[in-house]
């Protein structure tokens, strides 16, 4: 089985090839903006291009069976259209909840008629890392809505499956939602930060204005985007649910064990 990770150097696309290599895969084609700077391990077959310059993604669809889809928006009805004439067998997209920003990958994907398999993961905890530079600076975080809840995941065990669903029959035409293992407020998760530094940090909350001035700086245009979504959570939190353990046959990550393997990022 030949597999393309687009994205292949991305903060999800660069697991994938990891995790693709732990399961066995002996074929993997890695797309990559930079080849050179790109360290992938040895026997990843690296080529150069990108989902957003959908030319150049051409070449290295080549002769592949199933494809990891990285998202980007602006060209992803293209990129699709591409890999169905390529006669690629299965696109496994990273998309997002049903109906929200990122619909438009899934929209994509179903509009090639390739076959496919959506993953559906909700905030990222590496999201957190909004919050670092404040950290870094003092004992407070100051951001809105700290009663908003959801259930963050790991991005390494959205890699792991990814790649579970590459390599295993029976996941074509499934969609995955995939959450962590609980759902934590914005307060309990800067606590969590605070116990893996060995500090006692507090959450100053902020008015809804104070917050995307707050966050605009780091996210620019999606600050009011982001926040909205944070104030829709403090009214109805995310629940966590079960898809990656049963998956994986082991536990999601917990949000105390990423701060841990993670506080160096907070340091």
């Amino acid at each position: 089985m030949k597999i393309l990770v687009t994205g292949a150097t991305g903060n999800v696309g660069r697991m994938v090839v990891d995790e693709l290599l732990t399961l066995g895969a002996t074929d993997v084609r890695a797309l990559t903006v930079d080849p050179a700077k790109a360290a992938l391990p040895p026997g990843v077959e690296v080529v150069h291009g990108f989902v957003g310059r959908p030319e150049s993604l051409r070449p290295a669809l080549a002769g592949v069976d199933v494809m990891y889809l990285a998202p980007h928006i602006p060209t992803v009805f293209e990129a699709c259209r591409l890999a169905a004439a390529a006669g690629v067998g299965r696109i496994v997209d990273l998309a997002g909840a049903k109906g929200d920003h990122w619909q438009q990958i899934e929209d994509g994907v179903e509009a090639s008629g390739v076959p496919y398999t959506h993953l559906e993961p909700g905030e990222f905890m590496a999201n957190s890392t909004l919050w670092a530079a404040q950290i870094r600076a003092g004992d407070e975080v100051r951001d809105g809505y700290a009663n908003s809840a959801n259930a963050a995941i790991a991005q390494e065990d959205i890699a792991a499956v990814a790649a579970k669903v590459i390599v295993e029959a029976g996941h074509e035409g499934k969609s995955y939602y995939l959450t962590g293992p609980e759902s934590l407020t914005r307060r309990q998760k800067v606590e969590a930060i605070g116990r893996a530094l060995g500090r006692e940090l507090r959450y100053i909350e902020l008015s809804h204005d104070e917050a995307v001035e707050q966050l605009r700086p780091a996210m620019g245009e999606y600050a009011e985007w982001y926040v909205e979504g944070v104030a829709l959570l403090a009214q109805h939190p995310q629940p966590a649910v079960t898809t990656v353990a049963d998956l994986l046959a082991r536990p999601a990550a917990t949000y105390e064990q990423w701060a841990r393997a993670n506080a160096d990022l907070f340091r």
